[in-house]
């Protein structure tokens, strides 16, 4: 399928969606793999996983890369060869790439019940403003999620918590921007941002 959504939040950072629709054959005709990324995705169980990791290497190449420019530091973070400043997300049938000359992070989640179920782990101060019993509470639990998986990305230190370290200000209805908090051993940052909400799906990005 042709690119999803293409976003531009700022002068200096892009985000693009794709929405999956392709085989996995049809994926890897359309990309050009190093050895060490071949070798993952054909070592991959799931072929859900496999297309993620396809579309994400199909995503580079709308943004003028190949796989050969992407490579990850010692915690998982990516990091591309220009030094451009790059994350990648995937979920389902949605994969998603934020680059920026900021540092930046994004997620994307299906917006699902069970959510609730993990909620004390990653909530705390949140409790304070967010109600059980509202018709859109796993929408705001899922935006919530986005954004601290988007900072933890963006901050990539471990150790870092979601329900501990990350704080999320109360979103205003019908908004698609907040700001978010990290404060860490003695590290206090603000970010901005931004989310959207498409086909079941919750898709927010910070950016510093």
């Amino acid at each position: 399928m042709p690119l999803y959504k293409s976003i531009s939040p700022n002068s200096q950072t892009t985000v693009k969606i794709w929405k999956i629709t392709e085989s996995f054959d049809d994926l890897m005709l359309s990309v050009n793999l190093k050895p060490e990324s071949l070798k993952r995705v054909m070592g991959m169980k799931s072929e859900l996983h496999q297309r993620g990791f396809l579309s994400v290497r199909r995503l580079l190449q709308e943004f003028g890369y190949e796989d050969a420019d992407l490579f990850y530091d010692e915690n998982g973070k990516p990091h591309l060869k220009d030094g451009k400043q790059i994350s990648i997300t995937h979920s389902f049938n949605f994969a998603a790439i934020i680059i920026s000359d900021l540092v930046i992070g994004i997620d994307i989640e299906k917006q699902r019940d069970k959510i609730q179920i993990i909620a004390h782990k990653f909530i705390d101060y949140e409790n304070d403003y967010l109600d059980k019993a509202a018709s859109d509470y796993v929408e705001k639990l899922t935006v919530i999620w986005c954004v601290k998986e988007s900072l933890y990305k963006l901050f990539a230190t471990p150790g870092l918590s979601f329900k501990q370290h990350c704080l999320v200000i109360p979103i205003s209805d019908g908004a698609n921007e907040t700001v978010a908090w990290i404060d860490y051993e003695g590290r206090k940052c603000s970010y901005n941002i931004e989310f959207l909400e498409f086909e079941g799906f919750t898709c927010a990005y910070a950016i510093a």
